[in-house]
């Protein structure tokens, strides 16, 4: 019998290898430090046919934030930076973002630019924003800021183009300035005021005018050792930038604020903006500084001899200028205090400005308001603000008060302007 024959080998079954599919070999930079460390090799079933790939790794997005303030850099110590909230008035508070001196340096940052970027938050042991990206300085594009002429290297011209501050109200203030003294863009002007005369009041009328004919000018109020009052009342009547140190905070404070002020006003000015600064006043800062300059040496009036340095670098940055804009400043000074340091104060500004509206105590006295001493406020160079034939007609009108008392002539403008609605009237009235 023969032996059975050998069953037939099965068919070898063909076991398709495990597909592999890439896998990230590191981490992201965004992806968080303590991440799982991806496999190299993920395995697919061999059932499937088609290829299966995992999702990619998809970071976290930042937490960031939009922020803006006014650049205050600390150069006395670190070089660092911080955004300053404006309604502050140049106060830092632990929550200010901020800017590393790097950043400050590689960018050319300046002090009181108004920087718009983005920032990281605090967090953890970090209690401060710092800033991750800049996008905007002083509102231009920051490539195009680098770009523009510093301050001190712009050319200073003459005022050409006046200022008008005639108000649709018809207010009595501000027509007499714009016949009698007119102010121009690049005016570097001064209130030379006796006490309640009524300056502060024509600083308030001078911005409303402002505002409201001028719209594409930018206007900032800086009070030195001001009334707390009076600080709510032009924040609250005036829509203007209001940098403020009232009469209760220490004089450190009152340098500070009028440095920034000043400085963020050069900063406009650089990138082409027309600017009008009113100080209130220059007196009270000149004090200011006396108290803090100590260099030993005492002059006239018990005045130190640096005191008046910065007050008067501040006061001679009003100008129109051919590269960029125009900083027009109007500032008020006391007379008649019985203090012989204010007199010395006001002689040291005597002349610097270019236009000087002169208040008196006896128009005031007799409830004259204005109380300007029309005989002795006037303008320099005039004729480049005022037409001629406009010009004629006024010149005609002072050399007809010349020889009047002061509150006679104060008197005689005060009713002949208010029988007319406008100054074109009142040119028409006097020209007949």
């Amino acid at each position: 019998m023969s032996p059975p024959a050998p069953a037939p080998l099965a068919a070898p079954v063909v076991v398709p290898a495990p597909v592999a599919v890439n896998a990230p070999t590191a981490l992201s930079a965004e992806a968080p430090a303590d991440a799982p460390a991806p496999s190299r090799t993920a395995i697919v079933p061999a059932t499937s046919t088609a290829l299966i790939t995992t999702p990619a790794y998809t970071p976290p997005q930042e937490n960031l934030i939009t922020v803006e303030g006014i650049l205050d850099i600390d150069t006395q110590r670190s070089g660092n930076g911080a955004l300053l909230d404006p309604t502050r008035n140049g106060r830092r508070r632990p929550s200010d973002v901020f800017i590393p001196k790097e950043m400050i340096r590689r960018f050319r940052l300046k002090q009181g630019s108004i920087i718009k970027g983005i920032a990281y938050p605090a967090e953890g042991r970090f209690p401060n924003p710092k800033m991750k990206f800049i996008e905007l300085v002083d509102g231009i594009d920051m490539e195009v800021r680098r770009n523009k002429f510093d301050f001190a290297q712009l050319t200073t011209i003459s005022p050409e183009q006046q200022l008008k501050l005639e108000s649709k109200d018809g207010r009595m203030t501000t027509r007499a300035i714009d016949l009698f003294c007119p102010i121009g863009k690049g005016t570097r002007g001064l209130i030379v005021a006796p006490p309640r005369t009524g300056k502060t009041t024509i600083l308030r009328d001078i911005a409303i005018g402002v505002i409201e004919n001028h719209p594409e000018c930018h206007v900032m109020i800086l009070l030195v050792d001001e009334r707390p009052e009076e600080v709510t009342d032009f924040r609250r009547s005036v829509g203007a930038e209001v940098w403020a140190s009232s009469n209760d905070d220490p004089v450190e404070n009152h340098i500070r604020v009028a440095d920034l002020a000043i400085d963020r006003a050069r900063r406009l000015v650089e990138a082409g903006r027309d600017v009008v600064l009113l100080i209130d006043s220059l007196t009270r800062l000149s004090r200011a500084h006396n108290t803090a300059k100590n260099s030993g040496r005492t002059g006239s009036g018990g005045l130190d001899v640096r005191a008046l340095e910065k007050p008067r670098q501040l006061f001679a940055s009003a100008r129109r200028t051919e590269e960029a804009g125009s900083l027009t400043i109007i500032a008020s000074i006391l007379v008649e205090t019985g203090s012989r340091m204010d007199d010395v104060i006001f002689q040291e500004f005597k002349g610097t400005g270019n236009s000087d509206l002169i208040l008196d105590r006896k128009c005031a006295e007799l409830r004259l308001w204005p109380a300007i001493n029309i005989q002795a406020s006037g303008t320099r160079k005039e004729e480049l603000l005022i037409e001629a034939k406009r010009l004629e007609t006024i010149h005609f009108f002072r050399r007809a008060l010349v020889a009047a008392k002061i509150e006679e002539a104060c008197e005689t403008m005060i009713s002949r302007v208010s029988k007319t609605r406008n100054n074109d009237e009142f040119i028409k009235l006097i020209s007949r």
